[in-house]
């Protein structure tokens, strides 16, 4: 490691003792042996997975298998089909994510500022919580529409009761000795929010924003189930109907492997985050 001298600015050495040398590298050790037990246990599983159904020990009609799995991707992919799908599921995600943590973050923020009001909607929130989405999830895209926007709304409502509870839980349970001791140096309640409550919720909205994602994903599969004529949803409910396993089993891959990547982008967010 080096340190940069101010008056010169030279960089001179740290000198780092033995003992936390080899801390560091227990701990690079520790996160190479986890990342390839999670990497051995995937293969493990899709060579198990080949075996079973290629001798018969599985029902490749009902599980099939990832040798076809694979095959059919590629042929999705030559006809540029795959993308397109993608493409759709993938948008609407996102937005529905956006939707449901920023509308979350601001009506959290909302019931902090205004005491009374937390006071007040606390049983209409926790009721809400309490509704099963995905079941109310017709009436919400008769309600906001049959297409983009309603599979939007649907994704999420999913996540935004979530978000309010968490993020809301997470202002009121800040240390009271640093929201006293802004007050007597003349902090308003904005300085307040601004300087303790959101910097002391990182991790929390970190925390949140990865929950989400799933979220997400499942209120956008659940609207594609009703209504989308493209989308990974509607693969996976294509595929049922026609009683086509391989294409319900390739939906259904693609939709972790993507969902998977926007989880560690997210993870890798937090890190940089959290850091700074």
């Amino acid at each position: 490691m080096w340190r940069k001298n101010n008056k010169n600015e030279t960089s001179v050495p740290v000198s780092i003792s033995k003992e936390h040398q080899e801390y560091l590298k227990s701990i690079k050790r520790e996160k190479s042996f986890i990342r390839i037990m999670q990497i051995f246990i995937f293969v493990i599983f899709i060579v198990l997975w080949e075996w079973a159904a290629k001798n018969n020990h599985v029902d490749r009609f009902l599980t099939s298998m990832p040798s076809a799995i694979f095959n059919l991707i590629l042929k999705f992919v030559e006809d540029g089909s795959l993308f397109k799908h993608l493409y759709v599921s993938t948008t609407e995600t996102i937005a529905g994510f956006f939707a449901g943590t920023i509308v979350g973050l601001l009506v959290a923020i909302l019931l902090w500022w205004f005491e009374k009001l937390a006071k007040i909607t606390d049983p209409y929130i926790v009721i809400l919580n309490s509704l099963p989405k995905t079941a109310l999830a017709p009436i919400i895209i008769l309600w906001a529409g049959m297409g983009f926007s309603g599979i939007v709304v649907t994704a999420a409502s999913i996540s935004v009761v979530v978000t309010i509870m968490t993020l809301y839980t997470g202002f009121i349970n800040v240390e009271s000795d640093k929201i006293v001791l802004l007050k007597t140096m003349g902090a308003n309640k904005y300085q307040i929010l601004m300087k303790v409550i959101i910097p002391a919720n990182i991790p929390s909205i970190m925390s949140v924003i990865r929950v989400n994602i799933g979220l997400s994903w499942i209120g956008v599969i659940v609207g594609e189930f009703l209504v989308s004529k493209a989308g990974i949803g509607y693969l996976i409910l294509y595929g049922s109907q026609t009683f086509k396993l391989d294409l319900v089993m390739m939906g259904v891959f693609v939709l972790g492997l993507i969902a998977a990547i926007m989880y560690f982008l997210a993870a890798w967010l937090e890190k940089r985050v959290i850091k700074y």
